[in-house]
């Protein structure tokens, strides 16, 4: 019955998953079943016992897709995987299809300017905003631990927040002045 069921099914599937996960399913669906028939399950008809085949297997698809979707972060992390050997000398420039080094670039150069803006905040909303960022700690205990009331630590949160984000678009807005050197020696001083 699985012998005959498997192309069928693996064919109507096959949009799914690769066919090695395919077989994979297909295989972990028939043993479950031929473990269950030698527990003492006894099937009505043939067309039932395909149905159940067919049953477990959609199943184990679905928990496949599951886990290289996400719910298991060890699965994706396999699936995106390349296997690196010492018999492929082209595996040794792998570049990581991930990395965004742009993003990655302009996200460092806005914490070094947080960090350096920072400076400029007051005391208690550097406070604030520290525990908040490093150490994820939310108003009811930051209040609790510094004797403070909700409506102040929102406050000064908030201010701090606005204040950054000011000096930000402002050091944004200000551009160095370049040298007019390759003008000047043209003799396009305007």
């Amino acid at each position: 019955m699985a012998g005959a069921r498997r192309e069928l099914l693996l064919g109507v599937h096959r949009h799914r998953l690769r066919r090695e996960d395919l077989e994979d399913a297909y295989s972990q669906a028939t043993l479950e079943l031929l473990l269950a028939v030698r527990r003492g399950r006894v099937f009505a008809s043939r067309l039932h016992l395909g149905r159940a085949l067919e049953q477990r297997f959609v199943s184990r698809v679905h928990d496949r897709r599951r886990a290289l979707s996400g719910r298991s972060p060890m699965q994706a992390a396999l699936e995106q995987a390349f296997a690196l050997s010492a018999t492929e000398p082209e595996a040794t420039g792998v570049i990581d299809v991930r990395s965004e080094p742009e993003r990655v670039a302009l996200l460092r150069h806005e914490l070094r300017q947080i960090q350096t803006l920072a400076g400029a905040l007051t005391t208690e909303q550097r406070m604030v905003l520290a525990t908040q960022v490093g150490l994820q700690m939310g108003c009811e205990e930051f209040c609790r631990r510094y004797d403070w009331t909700s409506e102040k630590y929102r406050k000064v949160a908030q201010r701090g927040r606005a204040r950054l984000k000011r000096l930000m678009a402002l050091e944004e807005e200000v551009v160095p002045a370049g040298e007019r050197v390759s003008e000047m020696a043209a003799g396009t001083d305007l």
